[in-house]
């Protein structure tokens, strides 16, 4: 994430300070803070809290994609001022300078995802249907500054939830995701901002079974395993987020996902037919430590893998 900031009232994001007062006195719940990861080129995530001013007036050459998690979260953009409350998603278009401040005086939380715009046209390609060469057969999707996209919102919720600094299958899931909610939102701010647009981008009008059938068949044999994006590429000939696009209208589900639900199942073999410890077991089933395994243990079947290897493995 290229960030220009600019000389204003407010810090830039590296600050982290102790509790704020209220104006009729008494200190306000939380600390501001934040973290930030880069997973992959291209891709960065950002969480935090701010009370009161958050930063000054900047811009990236990124799409800046996030989700009010807490409070209200304010900004000026593109000549006017927002607000985000919680819940909704906030979408800044590349190279556009805004600021931010709490709505309120209990400050604000929020999660993002900053994504490069070479991943949006090259995912946006595969979506419009265009095959040529060079140019893109559309401009990047201008979204509004704040909606309640559920498409959005869901794709910002699973990528800090997904392992994308391991994972490439997972990267192009997210990017494809994001790319549809992108277009849908645009869509939505385009007939006048009635009920948030819901539907993706059509689906592909026609599908490579046999392409497909390869792809299940090597993330069967290769489940244990990092599978990278231009593996599948080989084995299928069509592009990571063709294959992704199809695969989903295929098995309602992305290769990823398809992947990781192939390791859970044989980690919950292994589960119910012996004592292997859990940390042996987390690597054994292609996970990279106990932890990851727990957290997508637990969100597939509802339980930590050590409660339903005490409960005998019936759920």
């Amino acid at each position: 994430m290229a960030t220009t900031i600019e000389p204003a009232a407010g810090t830039g994001l590296e600050r982290s300070c102790g509790p704020r007062e209220r104006a009729n006195g008494g200190a306000l719940p939380r600390k501001d803070w934040f973290r930030s990861s880069a997973p992959a080129p291209g891709i960065e995530l950002l969480e935090a809290w701010f009370a009161g001013a958050a930063y000054g007036r900047h811009r990236h050459d990124s799409y800046t994609i996030c989700v009010t998690t807490g409070g209200v979260q304010a900004f000026n953009y593109r000549g006017a001022r927002h607000a985000s409350p919680a819940g909704h998603v906030t979408v800044l278009h590349p190279d556009e300078m805004h600021d931010g401040f709490a709505g309120t005086e209990d400050g604000f939380g929020y999660r993002s995802v900053y994504l490069d715009p070479a991943r949006v046209a090259e995912a946006l390609r595969t979506l419009t249907g265009f095959r040529g060469r060079g140019a893109q057969p559309r401009g990047l999707p201008f979204a509004p500054a704040v909606s309640t996209n559920p498409l959005l919102a869901r794709a910002i919720a699973a990528a800090f939830t997904a392992d994308l600094a391991r994972e490439p299958l997972a990267r192009d899931a997210l990017v494809l995701r994001l790319t549809e909610g992108l277009i849908a939102a645009e869509a939505e701010h385009s007939v006048g901002g009635g009920a948030p647009a819901t539907a993706a981008p059509p689906s592909p009008r026609t599908l490579d079974l046999l392409a497909l059938a390869r792809a299940r068949a090597f993330l069967e044999t290769e489940k244990f395993r990092v599978v990278r994006s231009a593996e599948l590429e080989a084995v299928t000939g069509l592009s990571r987020y063709e294959l992704a696009r199809q695969f989903r209208a295929h098995h309602g589900t992305s290769p990823y996902r398809y992947l990781l639900m192939r390791r859970l199942e044989a980690a919950r073999k292994a589960l119910r037919a012996g004592t292997t410890p859990l940390a042996e077991l987390a690597l054994d089933a292609g996970f990279a430590d106990q932890a990851h395994f727990t957290r997508a243990f637990t969100k597939a079947y509802g339980l930590t893998p050590s409660r339903y290897r005490a409960l005998g493995g019936a759920h």
